[in-house]
């Protein structure tokens, strides 16, 4: 397609006295993994619910794949996909059932239905639950049947809510791998999430939204990089002898740094010639004999640019009305 798949300008939604969204402006070129990242309560759900025709905006615009999301909401509704925090299924069908409910609901002809649900199982490994009730299904399997119903109607644009909440690492990994594979496959995601980890290993590009509003975008080096450079670490064994380490230490590179007497660490910012003041970190050190329990290059993480730019960790925020009343059972886009 010309022009972006997501298109987003001063986007506005209140509830009440609460501005859940405060002029929010995106743009998610096809085929990438953009990552809508922030705390609970943010605006991300509220952004969504938008984006896939659930709630009207008070203000701005927002197109995807060339639709308005208002004034075109019914033709866009064939065109995307919606997976959010809580498996939309339902539990006294089994999972090809629901799927095949989910394929004429997008108007598919009843034997292309139930080809793709059966593709569809195969494809998240449900193939041998497929005809069980889905209240057999242990919580990753019911989240990928529900990833695999927002694909049933082959949507250009897939929107996942927060896909992995709740999900134990393995049931996080596999969701990874699945997520990975759409968009080998060319399929345009947005992806909200407030784990900080899945939008450094997934997306392309990263907006932060905080308060409503998006307060830094780029890719993951990019927004590291506001932070600043690589920084060394070093751990003292003797913590009394932190003072006199630091001053060993803290006039090398470009200046700054701090040490915490109380565990013996110290930090410094090193920039480009990282190693080369590791080794000289090391050879003042060793030769004040001051013993080391650990020394290394840390490099900025998203964690670290979530502190900095909005002051807390990335699940403290409390969630927006809104946000936070989630029900168990989410409409489809």
């Amino acid at each position: 397609m010309n022009g972006p798949a997501i298109l987003v300008e001063g986007l506005i939604k209140r509830f009440g006295a609460v501005e859940a969204l405060r002029g929010v402006d995106l743009r998610v070129e096809p085929g990438a993994v953009f990552g809508l990242l922030g705390p609970n309560g943010a605006g991300k759900t509220t952004a969504v619910r938008i984006l896939t025709t659930l709630l009207h905006p008070d203000g701005g615009r927002a197109t995807v794949v060339g639709r308005d999301v208002v004034r075109d909401a019914a033709e866009l509704r064939a065109l995307i996909g919606l997976a959010g925090q809580y498996a939309a299924v339902d539990e006294n069908l089994t999972g090809f059932e629901n799927l095949q409910m989910v394929g004429r609901l997008y108007h598919l002809p009843a034997e292309e239905a139930r080809r793709r649900s059966r593709d569809v199982l195969g494809r998240f490994e449900l193939a041998e639950a497929g005809d069980r009730p889905a209240k057999t299904y242990s919580g990753g399997m019911r989240r990928r049947l529900d990833l695999g119903a927002s694909l049933v109607g082959r949507p250009e644009v897939l929107f996942l809510d927060e896909p992995t909440t709740g999900l134990d690492p393995r049931g996080r990994g596999e969701m990874w791998d699945v997520i990975r594979e759409l968009a080998i496959e060319g399929t345009t995601i947005l992806l909200t999430t407030q784990y900080l980890e899945e939008a450094d290993r997934l997306a392309d590009q990263i907006a932060v939204i905080d308060g409503g509003l998006v307060i830094a975008e780029g890719t993951s080096d990019e927004l590291k990089t506001k932070v600043g450079g690589e920084v060394l670490q070093i751990r003292v064994v003797d913590r009394s002898r932190t003072p006199e380490a630091a001053g060993l230490v803290l006039g090398l590179g470009p200046g700054g740094g701090k040490a915490d007497n109380s565990t013996g660490e110290i930090t410094l910012p090193v920039g480009a010639d990282a190693p080369t003041l590791l080794a000289e970190a090391v050879r003042r050190l060793d030769g004040a004999a001051i013993v080391l329990a650990d020394i290394g290059i840390h490099r900025p993480t998203l964690d670290d640019v979530f502190l900095s730019l909005t002051g807390h960790a990335a699940e403290t925020a409390q969630p927006t009305p809104v946000e936070g009343r989630r029900g168990k059972r989410k409409a489809r886009a």
